[in-house]
């Protein structure tokens, strides 16, 4: 079972409460490129304590087949983000009792043209045929496959507040790949909570749970000014992945994915086009 790693915003997530001292730092042969140091402010007494700033399963199909044939790299981005949303209309159209869609029918659904849809699709062979559409509960499950959401990936929470405990909470992950499997914060009055089925690890503790478990992915919603520290620190512990609520932009590896959900950034946009 592969893992995934969520942090959270939270007011109540203060990185200078202590959390974070147990983290070593790893041995020079063990870290890779080096990585800046940062002072933190500890909550005691004023000190400062400088911490370290740190496969699916086989398939026969032909889309498995066409993945291994050519890389990962030979297929833009942008085309890759547009794949869960195909993944999402189809689950919505098989709901509805659909069996069989077009790339029309996706195209007035998700205000996407049907050719940019089959050419999309083109990048990991073919789905469909001419005039017959595409089968929705075949094409659901080869989407799954490039995705690699046809396994469940564990997830773990940083940040204990309202974000993280809301997230916790959620039950949209289940079916569609994902699982919460750990809360973290570092909070010494939220340390040892339980909050629903979860029992709030220390930060400390993260390295350490991370890497046992294989944990890959993240969401981090740490307060803005302490994003890249703990970022590094879960780059640091193997994570691969980072969804990012805090409201800044992170370095990271090239090795290492990244999004970004920031409510503020997109309401902005939106502003523009109002009436004032």
């Amino acid at each position: 079972m592969s893992a995934v790693i969520v942090a959270l915003p939270t007011s109540a997530f203060k990185l200078a409460r202590g959390g974070l001292v147990g983290i070593k730092r790893p041995p020079e042969s063990a870290r890779g490129a080096p990585m800046r140091s940062r002072p933190i402010a500890s909550a005691n007494k004023g000190a400062v304590v400088r911490l370290p700033l740190l496969k699916v399963s086989q398939s026969q199909s032909k889309v498995v087949n066409c993945m291994s044939a050519r890389s990962q790299a030979d297929i833009p981005d942008i085309v890759i983000g547009r794949l869960p949303l195909y993944l999402r209309a189809l689950r919505r159209l098989q709901q509805e009792g659909n069996s069989v869609t077009s790339s029309h029918e996706l195209g007035r659904r998700l205000d996407i043209s049907s050719a940019q849809i089959r050419k999309d699709l083109s990048h990991f062979g073919g789905f469909g045929k001419q005039g017959t559409g595409y089968q929705i509960e075949f094409l659901i499950d080869r989407l799954q496959d490039v995705l690699q959401v046809n396994q469940e990936w564990m997830v773990a929470v940083v940040g204990a507040g309202n974000l993280g405990i809301a997230i916790s909470h959620y039950r949209g992950f289940q079916d569609r790949g994902f699982r919460i499997a750990h809360l973290f914060d570092v909070s010494p009055r939220k340390i040892g909570q339980r909050i629903g089925e979860f029992v709030v690890q220390p930060v400390g503790s993260m390295r350490e749970i991370i890497r046992r478990e294989g944990i890959k992915i993240a969401m981090l919603a740490v307060p803005a000014g302490e994003a890249q520290n703990v970022a590094d620190h879960l780059v640091d512990a193997g994570v691969q992945a980072i969804l990012n609520y805090a409201p800044i932009n992170i370095n990271v590896p090239p090795h290492v994915q990244i999004q970004y959900i920031d409510p503020v950034t997109h309401l902005q946009h939106m502003t523009f086009y109002l009436d004032g």
